[in-house]
């Protein structure tokens, strides 16, 4: 058949025209992540955006839901921290906000029964608790994988809501963490300001037993208090801990529960102005990562 050019070129406009289309279906396709709901997340009462409760140790967790997240460490052998497991746990999850039915189902906590979980704080301009931490956390994952360090999340922002209080203490047990820190952020009243460590009180009662980590754990918060006030600039909180910036606690199942060093650490209260706007900083954000990530590291070094 004779050469025809005028349908070479006819043809080549319609295979161009075609691809040009799949792309924009698939473009359309793509799905981008849900906001969590506008106005104020509810707080725990007597104490904004802190956990309401902590939970058992003998929840089975379910195959359909994602497990704890691990970083890609370096090579074995390579940083000051090789060798060397940290898991750590953004508090609250943006997800929470629409599944209060989940969330607020009790769950044991070895001493008594609480909620799975809360919505946590925001700021009064509406930024959540649950992206401060996740946030954070991330910056500091990144820190300790720099060093050498295996990293696991307990969750990564990719559950619906969740985790219960209960399932992220088995998450750090579980992984035989050489420490745990839960990163969170304060809701408390205008005027309260900076940032405080929340330890586990010495707890023996139903599935609890804390005596073997209240000693390491009050190490790991100390090394941590002093490094994040080097780190960001800030003071301990003027509304908690008589200006040590430490705080023991047996009401949480988090800490109850643990049977590794573990600590909370309350980055600062999002309710008070001055403290939001740092909260809110990206900038102030890495400082307090990397406050946390020396604290952990000159915990471990000994």
């Amino acid at each position: 058949m004779p050469y025809d050019h005028r349908k070479t070129v006819r043809r080549t406009l319609v295979l161009a025209l075609a691809a040009t289309g799949c792309c924009a279906v698939l473009a359309g396709c793509a799905t981008s992540q849900a906001s969590p709901p506008g106005g104020r997340p509810r707080d725990v009462p007597g104490h904004p955006g802190r956990e309401r409760g902590a939970v058992p140790s003998a929840v089975r967790l379910s195959s359909a839901v994602p497990g704890p997240s691990r970083s890609s460490a370096p090579a074995r052998g390579s940083g000051s921290l090789a060798g060397r497991t940290i898991v750590i746990d953004p508090g609250h999850n943006s997800g929470n906000f629409r599944h209060s039915a989940e969330i607020n189902k009790k769950v044991d906590i070895g001493t008594n029964r609480k909620e799975c979980d809360t919505t946590g704080t925001s700021t009064n301009a509406g930024y959540t608790e649950a992206a401060f931490t996740l946030d954070v956390s991330h910056r500091l994952r990144e820190l300790l994988t720099a060093r050498g360090a295996e990293v696991v999340l307990t969750h990564d922002g990719e559950r619906p809501w969740g985790p219960c209080i209960d399932e992220r203490a088995r998450i750090g047990n579980a992984a035989r963490a050489d420490a745990v820190v839960s990163v969170h952020a304060d809701g408390s009243a205008v005027g309260n300001r900076g940032f405080h460590v929340i330890l586990p009180a010495k707890v023996r009662a139903g599935t609890a037993d804390t005596t073997k980590i209240v000693g390491p754990s009050r190490t790991l918060g100390e090394r941590i208090a002093d490094r994040f006030a080097h780190a960001t600039g800030t003071s301990p909180a003027n509304y908690i801990g008589d200006g040590t910036g430490l705080d023991v606690r047996n009401d949480l199942g988090g800490l109850n529960l643990s049977t590794v060093p573990k600590v909370f650490v309350e980055c600062g209260n999002m309710r008070d102005p001055k403290d939001a706007r740092l909260l809110t900083s990206a900038a102030w954000r890495q400082k307090a990562a990397q406050g946390l990530a020396d604290g952990i590291a000159t915990y471990l070094k000994g």
